[in-house]
């Protein structure tokens, strides 16, 4: 008998074999949400009347024969930054708590197409831009492992919803690691796709339709399982696209750890992490080691990671920038010569004023990052690598700059974190966070699977071949 907890897929088999109703899952999805969520504060935008009534029409479908798609009647919450029609899309930014959309973003139009059932919205960060969730809208969204703790972000209602078993399924976005670090944190599965193949349409605050650079929309569950179906789901062309390219994903080939050729990169000196982390990284190599896999501590592709975070760092402030107001723009005009070059002010400050010239010449840098990986990629299966330095680290609501997280011993900039995100966004690459089981503190760790563009099915189908040898997701202990 399926409970909250299970993943997406067998709550679909099981609506479908008529051992419970889609009705029933919604409210007891709702009674969760109505008991636990005072604490977490994940689902902050409620559609709980439509959603029993679209459950309703999916049960009356089911009794006369009518199959809507493979997530048939099965619940489920989306990150607040998705479009749907009549709910609010703020991003957490005040000036936009009245922005009701009037259509469904192209992810939300699919997953209904096949059949699932939207109770609500997940909590966020002002403008998407942290690794904690927490805005002047909603207020602040806990980690259901330590309350005292950050979920993640920028899709950390996403994944504290998931881990505490409010929701069936959820979708994120990432283009710092938005849907990697809360995966990380809360113990989940989270998927961020090469750039391109999901459609972002419908995933901006108003006005903006052009793709945001590096910026992915992906899938967040509770299984491997769930995001090989969502990415069957929500990937390709999107509306507009559809009548001229069609996508086709490589699929797996390998049914075994032990075919895979691993390469594992523990730690590095841009952003070191906490010797846990990287240890456990090795103990993963190890595990595939023992189960047959070729195991590499030295193979990398023939780039410079510092330049790559460069490059990065180019690219990320200077789609962040976009919001930016004229005012802080001068700000950071007057400012930027006075500050050190390669600290994380020095960046933000640089790159968020740079010329379109500047910009076109770390694009042609990127497209040089893209050749190397695919050249490595040539002789190695699968990239595993830290996602952040440290497990979930507690709130911290104080100004970006001036924030740091501790990390062994030694105290680091706050957003030197993005740099484990960053080495896989720049070049597109898909990644795969997966469960490895907790921390000495009794917090989650996840790592990334990295593969080559388009290998996304390659990291998903790693994660779930990992999941049977060390375990995937487990439920809070506060959460039952």
């Amino acid at each position: 008998m399926v409970d909250a907890y299970s993943p997406a897929v067998d709550l679909a088999k099981a609506i479908k074999a008529k051992e419970v109703s889609s009705l029933e899952l919604v409210d007891m999805y709702i009674e969760r949400i109505e008991h636990y969520d005072d604490e977490i504060n994940a689902v902050v935008v409620r559609d709980f009347e439509r959603g029993k009534a679209a459950a309703t029409a999916a049960d009356e479908a089911l009794a006369q024969g009518e199959d809507l798609g493979p997530l048939h009647g099965v619940p489920m919450t989306i990150k607040e930054a998705y479009d749907i029609e009549g709910l609010p899309t703020t991003w957490g930014v005040v000036e936009y708590k009245d922005n009701i959309a009037t259509t469904d973003a192209d992810s939300v139009h699919r997953l209904k197409e096949a059949g699932a059932i939207f109770i609500g919205k997940t909590n966020v960060p002002h403008n998407l831009a942290d690794f904690q969730s927490f805005n002047d809208i909603y207020g602040t969204t806990n980690n259901p492992w330590d309350l005292t703790r950050t979920p993640g972000g920028s899709s950390g209602g996403s994944s504290a919803a998931l881990a505490a078993g409010l929701t069936g399924l959820e979708a994120g976005s990432d283009i710092g690691g938005s849907i990697r670090n809360p995966a990380h944190f809360c113990g989940i599965y989270g998927h961020k796709p090469t750039w391109g193949i999901v459609s972002d349409q419908g995933h901006a605050l108003p006005g903006a339709l052009a793709p945001a650079d590096i910026a992915v929309v992906g899938p967040m569950a509770r299984s491997a399982e769930d995001l090989a179906l969502s990415m069957d789901i929500v990937s390709g062309a999107g509306r507009t696209d559809a009548r001229g390219w069609q996508l086709n994903l490589p699929r797996p080939q390998k049914t075994s750890l032990a075919d895979f050729r691993v390469a594992i990169l523990p730690n590095h000196a841009h952003a070191p992490v906490s010797p846990e982390m990287a240890d456990r990284v090795q103990t993963v190599g190890e595990v595939l080691a023992r189960l047959g896999a070729t195991v590499s501590d030295s193979a990398l592709p023939d780039i410079d990671f510092d330049q790559s975070f460069e490059i990065y760092s180019s690219l990320l402030w200077g789609v962040m920038a976009q919001g930016m107001s004229e005012e802080e723009k001068e700000t950071y005009r007057t400012t930027q010569g006075s500050l050190s070059d390669g600290s994380i002010a020095a960046d933000l400050a640089r790159f968020s004023i740079q010329e379109h010239g500047e910009w076109l010449t770390y694009n042609n840098h990127r497209f040089h990052l893209r050749k190397a990986w695919d050249a490595f990629f040539k002789d190695w299966d699968i990239l595993i690598c830290p996602q952040m330095a440290t497990d979930a680290f507690p709130h911290d609501h104080g100004e970006y700059l001036d924030r740091s997280l501790t990390v062994g011993n030694e105290e680091q900039d706050y957003f030197q974190q993005v740099f484990w995100a960053g080495i896989v966004t720049v070049a597109h690459l898909p990644s795969t966070v997966f469960p490895t089981g907790l921390s000495n503190s009794g917090l989650p760790i996840g790592l990334q699977a990295v593969s080559a563009e388009y290998n996304d099915y390659v990291t998903i189908d790693f994660s779930r071949l990992m999941a049977r040898e060390i375990g995937g997701f487990t439920p809070p202990p506060d959460f039952p």
